[in-house]
């Protein structure tokens, strides 16, 4: 995170923009004081970054635990919250217990354990090996409480149709 851009949105070198408003900032600003409040070790980052704009330093806390509220609830900002597993069944539980699921991002070299886990992971998205990879072709939105229905591709075009069906026998009965 020390090697990372932060800066002007529209400077291709940029890796990490301003949030988008100050109730943004706000809120995740609040989100990083809770971490430290719960237990959560904040291990990099966590302040302001400079002195103009809604710049957030990329943050990352250890240490934590499934009921924290950094690790349950969807921040939208610079922040990582770290936990530890011991098998693959407890990385799947420990990432489908939230009532969130926007997406979820896997890395492992075993193709195999890469296929179980996006398919139980209870997320929209589930990236491999990557990590914010969009197309404008595929569809990208939650699951549970992750937001509804779907942005990109041809499932956000249905978000704006209702199918009815009308159907007309004439003639005598």
């Amino acid at each position: 995170t020390k090697k990372i851009k932060i800066g002007d949105p529209f400077d291709k070198d940029t890796f990490q923009g301003p949030q988008i408003n100050k109730s943004q900032f706000d809120k995740i600003l609040n989100y990083i004081k809770i971490g430290q409040e719960e237990g959560a070790t904040l291990y990099l980052g966590g302040k302001r970054w400079g002195e103009k704009g809604y710049y957030i330093e990329p943050t990352i806390f250890t240490h934590c635990k499934r009921d924290m509220r950094i690790m349950q609830e969807e921040i939208f900002g610079p922040v990582v919250a770290i936990t530890t597993f011991k098998t693959v069944e407890e990385a799947i539980e420990i990432a489908n217990d939230s009532k969130y699921g926007l997406a979820g991002g896997v890395y492992t070299s075993n193709l195999d354990t890469a296929i179980t886990v996006s398919n139980e992971l209870q997320a929209g998205t589930v990236w491999i090996n990557c990590f914010d990879v969009f197309d404008q072709s595929t569809p990208f939105g939650g699951y549970k409480q992750s937001g509804f229905g779907k942005e990109l591709g041809k499932y956000a075009l249905e978000e704006y149709t209702q199918v009815k069906v009308v159907k007309i026998q004439r003639g005598g009965l």
